[in-house]
């Protein structure tokens, strides 16, 4: 890679804790005079009556708009045509933050990311995703810059499903591997450049917590009272893995999600559940020991991740399945963040092997 700058990005400010949400009025007052919340409209009927209250207490107009199907150019045409605002808030998981950070660019507006579950590490990051009305990935879109606030209240990420976090799990473990990848592979980061010391360390600290904590910060999820462990898988989860992988880059793990949301039966899994499956075939191809992947198994045991194609909704995959997924990961640009270049059928070759280790490991 000829480029020699090294480049980190952040956001402006990252605010974690229970009760961070009572923080937003002062920081969206110091953005703009007014502010619009996007999100499902599940979070957005959770989210607006708190919200209404705290920011026309410091005198910025609010209003809402929920978002009514997939992430695509369309809807987000229509919300951005719909309102005016000169500072969005993006609520929600990955749907509500990335329709928020599409908004504000569309709109050229502040954003201000809100996470109400851990289920992946968007938050801190310029990047979001289209998808087209059947969730095929489109295109990995960016906003100008990363947010100017990312605020995280642990008690209402611990009152979120349980199964929402380990799919955040499974999009943080990933980092520390794809960025080992891409920076051995001399590759550029999401900025265009080479990797500081910074983001890789914390790509590699991030899979260091999950290790220690991840299992105990599960054992209460759900329960809305966030202890240490669960703040410290968070603080992993979100600023950990969003910054590490924005700062380092990605790989295979990423790049199979072409292919992966492509077939009706896996496009229905969370993105941290695809990626998890697709780390371990990036540990294949990586011709990784059995020891190290007999301890990958027992951990994705432990957390509740998948280790093969019928644990995210595929059985029994064809050959058709399997050439699907292989062809549009190995079009896709992450596949050449890698320590050598790689072929459909090796991606094809990594995934069979995979099947077969679980299955002698489950025999």
């Amino acid at each position: 890679m000829s480029n020699t700058m090294r480049i980190l990005g952040a956001p402006n400010l990252y605010l974690q804790g229970p009760g961070a949400i009572e923080r937003i009025a002062d920081i969206v007052a110091n953005l703009g005079k007014c502010a619009l919340l996007v999100a499902d409209p599940t979070v957005e009927r959770m989210l607006t009556p708190q919200l209404t209250k705290l920011l026309t207490s410091v005198g910025v107009a609010f209003a809402s708009a929920p978002l009514v199907g997939e992430v695509t150019p369309a809807n987000v045409a229509r919300l951005a045509g719909d309102h005016r605002a000169d500072v969005v808030i993006a609520a929600g998981g990955g749907k509500g933050i990335d329709a928020g950070k599409a908004v504000s660019r569309a709109m050229s507006a502040r954003l201000v990311t809100l996470p109400t579950a851990a289920s992946n590490d968007g938050p801190t990051s310029r990047i979001f995703i289209f998808y087209d009305d059947d969730h095929k990935l489109l295109s990995a879109e960016r906003v100008p810059r990363n947010p100017d606030a990312v605020i995280v209240d642990t008690q209402i990420l611990a009152g979120a499903p349980r199964h929402l976090l380990v799919s955040g799990i499974g999009d943080a473990l990933v980092k520390r591997y794809e960025a080992a990848q891409c920076v051995g592979a001399g590759r550029p980061n999401m900025f265009g450049g080479r990797a500081t010391l910074a983001a890789v360390s914390l790509a590699n600290v991030c899979e260091q917590v999950l290790r220690e904590h991840a299992v105990d910060a599960l054992a209460v999820a759900g329960s809305g009272k966030p202890d240490e462990s669960f703040e410290k898988v968070i603080e992993a989860c979100i600023l950990l893995a969003g910054l590490g992988f924005e700062g380092s880059g990605l790989s295979i793990a990423h790049a199979m999600t072409r292919g992966l949301s492509a077939l009706p039966a896996t496009a229905e899994a969370l993105h941290g559940r695809q990626v998890a499956y697709a780390l371990l075939v990036q540990f294949v191809l990586e011709n990784r020991s059995a020891a190290f992947m007999a301890d990958q198994f027992a951990f994705y045991a432990a957390v509740g991740l998948p280790t093969s194609l019928a644990e995210l909704g595929l059985p029994k995959p064809s050959a058709d399945d399997l050439r699907t997924i292989s062809s549009l990961t190995h079009k896709a640009p992450h596949t050449r963040n890698f320590e050598r270049p790689l072929s459909e059928d090796e991606l094809t070759e990594a995934m069979l092997q995979l099947e077969q280790m679980r299955q002698h490991s489950a025999g």
